[in-house]
């Protein structure tokens, strides 16, 4: 968060569900897609990209250390992604849940 903000706990909820409200509108990858390359820059559209990615190899069972060599992401952020797929929010679990097993990260397409 930006230290001269001076929003309160109340309008940021509001702000937050105004974008999670954009984000649950867009009807196609394509233009989930979109929104998102207008959004964030290239290195945090990355960023979100590799965090996905972390939580297939994750569900796979890789080690830490094996998810970094294959992904290049830190194994603090491996870390991080992990202990929020088990004691976060839940939001990881319920797209993996809504996303079905052909669509999860971090899996290999029958093309590959």
């Amino acid at each position: 968060m930006k230290p001269n903000r001076h929003d309160t706990a109340r309008q940021r909820k509001r702000n937050e569900d105004a974008l999670f409200k954009a984000v649950i509108s867009l009807q196609s990858v394509a233009e989930c897609r979109n929104f998102f390359k207008d959004l964030c820059t290239p290195a945090e559209l990355q960023a979100l990209v590799d965090r996905w990615q972390v939580v297939g190899l994750l569900q796979q069972g890789l080690p830490y250390r094996r998810i970094h060599e294959m992904t290049g992401v830190s194994v603090t952020t491996i870390g991080r992604v992990a202990r929020f797929l088990s004691y976060g929010f839940g939001g990881y679990a319920a797209a993996l849940e809504h996303c079905g097993p052909r669509h999860h990260p971090g899996k290999k397409s029958a093309t590959h």
